[in-house]
C-alpha cells in the first residue's frame, strides 16, 4: 500500500511526457484537437456526426474513437464523412497518451484542420490522463440528472467547454438546470456552455461557430 502513490505518480508523469510529444506532433502539423468526454449514452457520437456534417466543406476533420470494444462509433463517424481511427482499449476505462500516439501515427495529420477524440464513456478515469489535445470538452445530458457536477467534481473542474445535450427532454425529466449550473459554476467559473439537442438541432449552430473560431484562431507553437 505504501508504494501505491509513487507508482500512480510515475504512471501519470510518463503519460504527461508522451502527451507533450503528441501536442508537439499536432502543432507541427497545424492541427487543432479536442478531447470529448462524457458518460455512456450522453451523445458523444451524435454530436460528432452533427459536427462532421455541419463543418463539411469548411474544415477537414478526423476522428479518433476510443471504446472498450467494437468499431461502432468509428463506423458512424466514417459514414458521416470523416477519416476515423478506432482504438479498442481492451478493458481500460479511458484513453491515454500512448493510445492516442498510436492513432496519430495512422493519420496523415497535415491533411486535417480539426481532430476530435471521442474518449471512452466515463466520468472518472479520462479526467486524469492527458492526451495532448488542445481542449477538453465534456458532454452532460439531461437524463443523467442534475447532480453530476457535485458527484464528479474532477471532471467538471478540468474541462474547457461544456455541452448540455438532450435539452429537448427537459419538459419530461426532473432536471433542475439552475441547481446543475450552480454546481458547474463553483467548480469552473465562467465555463463556456452550449445547451443543445442533437435530435432537434437546437444550439448546434453556436457549437459549430465556436469550433470554427477555435480552429481559425489556433496559433501553432511547439510546446517547450
Amino acid at each position: 500500500m505504501k508504494q501505491r502513490m509513487p507508482v500512480v505518480e510515475n504512471i501519470l508523469s510518463a503519460n504527461d511526457q508522451l502527451a507533450e510529444e503528441n501536442r508537439n506532433r499536432l502543432e507541427a502539423a497545424d492541427v487543432f484537437a479536442l478531447n470529448l468526454m462524457a458518460s455512456p449514452g450522453a451523445g458523444k457520437t451524435s454530436l460528432i456526426e452533427h459536427t462532421i456534417k455541419g463543418l463539411s466543406g469548411q474544415l477537414d476533420l478526423a476522428v479518433v474513437d476510443g471504446d472498450i470494444a467494437t468499431s461502432i462509433d468509428a463506423d458512424r463517424a466514417a459514414a458521416a464523412g470523416a477519416q476515423a481511427i478506432q482504438i479498442n482499449t481492451g478493458g481500460e476505462c479511458h484513453l491515454d497518451a500512448v493510445m492516442f500516439q498510436s492513432a496519430l501515427k495512422q493519420l496523415e495529420l497535415s491533411k486535417y484542420d480539426l481532430l476530435i477524440v471521442e474518449n471512452v464513456g466515463n466520468l472518472i478515469c479520462p479526467a486524469s490522463f492527458k492526451l495532448g489535445t488542445h481542449l477538453n470538452v465534456l458532454i452532460a445530458s439531461i437524463p443523467e440528472g442534475d447532480d453530476k457536477p457535485y458527484k464528479y467534481p474532477t471532471m467538471y473542474r478540468g474541462v474547457d467547454a461544456l455541452v448540455i445535450n438532450k435539452i429537448d427532454l427537459l419538459p419530461y425529466i426532473d432536471f433542475d438546470m439552475d441547481y446543475f449550473q450552480r454546481g458547474v459554476e463553483v467548480l469552473n467559473s465562467g465555463l463556456v456552455t452550449f445547451p443543445t439537442s442533437c435530435r432537434t438541432g437546437e444550439g448546434l449552430e453556436d457549437w459549430l461557430t465556436w469550433l470554427q473560431e477555435k480552429v481559425a484562431n489556433h496559433n501553432p507553437v511547439a510546446s517547450s
